[in-house]
């Protein structure tokens, strides 16, 4: 890469702990990579989680890997505190700085170092709510799942 070309290219990143990974993850990578020329992910290490008050499913190296493995993200980086966004966009010359639109306003600190923006979220996934369903289904009585599985066996019967 020329130096011209260098100092045009725009850098992106973004925060998140991608647990669960899902499809609304892969769309939101997928228009943050429009954006610009080289795509940074920082995904968060348990013990950060564990300060934002978030259990994971699946461990950091696992979550970090997947990302990792996305077609068009270029770089995976820890994210180990709040603090540490302004260091990471003046290390890595970042241009954008983008995340969620439910994070909106939060960030805009960020606009004295580089552009912000809040990207809309996946209609009707989160992995917030695969968890809620998840702790919903595994909070019904084993007797009432294997009732229901009776009586649709029956129907099933009734139908051939």
């Amino acid at each position: 890469m020329d130096l011209a070309k260098k100092f045009m290219a725009k850098t992106i990143i973004t925060y998140g702990t991608f647990d669960m990974f899902h499809v609304g993850h892969l769309k939101l990578l997928q228009r943050l990579q429009t954006l610009g020329d080289r795509l940074i992910v920082a995904v968060s290490t348990e013990e950060f989680n564990e300060v934002k008050g978030k259990k994971t499913l699946i461990p950091y190296e696992q979550r970090a890997e997947i990302v990792a493995n996305i077609k068009g993200v270029d770089l995976v980086i820890p994210e180990r505190d709040w603090e540490q966004k302004i260091t990471d966009i003046k290390e890595y010359n970042v241009t954008i700085f983008a995340m969620g639109n439910d994070w909106k306003g939060k960030f805009d600190f960020l606009k004295e170092y580089c552009e912000v923006k809040y990207l809309s979220r996946t209609k009707e996934i989160s992995t917030t709510q695969l968890k809620k369903s998840i702790t919903n289904f595994l909070s019904i009585p084993k007797e009432d799942i294997l009732n229901a599985f009776e009586i649709l066996e029956r129907l099933k019967q009734d139908l051939e």
